[in-house]
């Protein structure tokens, strides 16, 4: 059992549940979690724990409670772990620059995460946790959650309400 401080949710738990959303009704492991997320496995464990605690994952660890994660996402995530906006440079599509969420923003800026083996160029966004991007290009499905809460985080009200109703229909497809 976590103690005190630990109980609280870190970034990479979050970056967790969501890539266990990406796998879908795949059974996973703990080991080829942290070697896909890039963490260590004791991460991953104390992570999963975190995520009970916080009433986001299963007492077994391997459901998520979607209804529960869809209202932290929406109305928690971007005061929890704000997002910084940066420079101009050279990195991987985030936020409403990636995916579906590309066609219905019209916008002459493009997001990315900082990246030297990036292809866009556009403002950069911190991500969510340093191992993100790197996850998101082995990921398509995870790489789309993440861009949509990026939404979430640093979008004007339009950008949010469509990652919103992206978001509702990406977890409720899986739940």
């Amino acid at each position: 059992m976590l103690a005190g401080r630990n109980r609280a949710l870190k970034s990479q738990d979050i970056l967790i549940i969501l890539k266990i959303i990406s796998l879908g009704s795949k059974s996973w492991r703990m080991i080829d979690l942290a070697h896909d997320l890039d963490l260590s496995p004791s991460e991953v464990s104390l992570g999963l724990e975190r995520l009970k605690l916080s009433g986001l994952l299963d007492g077994e660890k391997k459901k998520p409670y979607y209804s529960a994660l869809l209202e932290f996402l929406i109305h928690g995530l971007k005061y929890v772990f704000p997002a910084d906006v940066g420079s101009i440079q050279r990195g991987i599509p985030t936020a409403h620059s990636y995916g579906e969420s590309s066609k219905k923003i019209v916008s002459d800026q493009s997001y990315i995460w900082p990246s030297e083996d990036g292809t866009v160029r556009g403002i950069a966004v911190s991500p969510l946790y340093e191992t993100a991007p790197f996850a998101a290009v082995k990921d398509e499905k995870l790489h789309r959650l993440l861009a949509l809460i990026d939404s979430l985080r640093i979008g004007r009200v339009r950008e949010q309400n469509v990652a919103k109703i992206e978001l509702e229909k990406a977890l409720s497809s899986e739940s």
